[in-house]
């Protein structure tokens, strides 16, 4: 009985000694990327964890008006907020109708749709497409491309969820009166609330953390979002790291910020599309 106790508190033990490093290895690059931003250039050539002798917040105003980071903030904004609104919001009405027509053709279908999550993209046929379509280097042509990485993974995502819904709640609906559209906004869609922000917020992560889309096709530095924006900012300031810390902390904010605010709908979202009824 003792030996049983002495290595159960071992086992607990030994778990909390990993979990202390495996935390450690995500916390100390994030404060060795804060503690730099607030630092002089001086200081900054070994990259230490070591507290600034002068708190320098005017690197982060440096930043703003060298890197150009207001116009790519608003680049962005609008890519990944324009491209995340679209996606989810047919995406969820993509879900509910594969999930409710349980045919053959129709599970091919969203099996195809799905895939678009594991198949590489094929860059040279993608570029071709978007020549011929006069998309290249436009506003328009980004959030379609974002749209197009985001759909297969929001469809899947929401489907788990629509799946647990009562089909006997869309019975009750149609004989109350309500068409197919009036079904689905009023009756189906508020019941998604969970599952369409947590796809919305996912989906918006992942729109303002790309970087070869824009890369390969928005030419024009007035239009590339903030992934672009640091990495010219990079080459410009190579040996700056405090400019170049600073500049990742104002990228990284306003997804942190957002992932922060709606993390309980992210948790229960994903928690409870799950399991499939």
């Amino acid at each position: 009985m003792v030996y049983s106790t002495k290595n159960k508190f071992l086992q607990i033990f030994m778990k909390n000694i990993l979990a202390w490093l495996a935390s450690l290895m995500v916390i100390i690059p994030v404060l060795l990327v804060i503690f730099n931003a607030f630092k002089a250039d001086g200081e900054t050539i070994n990259m230490t964890l070591d507290l600034p002798k002068t708190w320098m917040f005017s690197n982060f105003l440096t930043v703003v008006e060298k890197g150009k980071l207001i116009q790519s903030f608003l680049n962005s904004l609008l890519y990944a907020g324009a491209g995340t609104f679209v996606t989810v919001f047919f995406g969820a009405m993509a879900a509910y109708v594969f999930s409710r027509r349980r045919s053959k053709g129709m599970g091919a279908l969203y099996m195809y749709t799905v895939l678009g999550m594991v198949i590489p993209i094929n860059y040279v046929t993608l570029t071709k497409t978007m020549i011929n379509l006069h998309l290249t280097n436009t506003k328009p042509g980004i959030i379609l491309l974002y749209m197009a990485l985001q759909t297969p993974f929001t469809i899947f995502l929401i489907y788990g969820f629509v799946s647990k819904i009562p089909v006997e709640l869309d019975e009750a609906a149609i004989i109350d009166g309500c068409s197919p559209i009036e079904l689905y906004l009023k009756i189906v869609f508020p019941m998604l609330k969970s599952a369409v922000i947590t796809a919305g917020v996912l989906c918006f992560l992942n729109c303002w953390n790309e970087f070869m889309m824009p890369l390969y096709f928005l030419h024009s530095s007035e239009k590339w979002p903030m992934t672009l924006a640091i990495y010219n900012f990079f080459g410009q300031y190579e040996m700056k790291w405090n400019l170049i810390c600073a500049d990742v902390i104002l990228t990284c904010a306003p997804v942190l910020i957002l992932y922060l605010i709606c993390q309980k709908y992210i948790v229960g979202g994903q928690t409870a599309g799950a399991v499939k009824g």
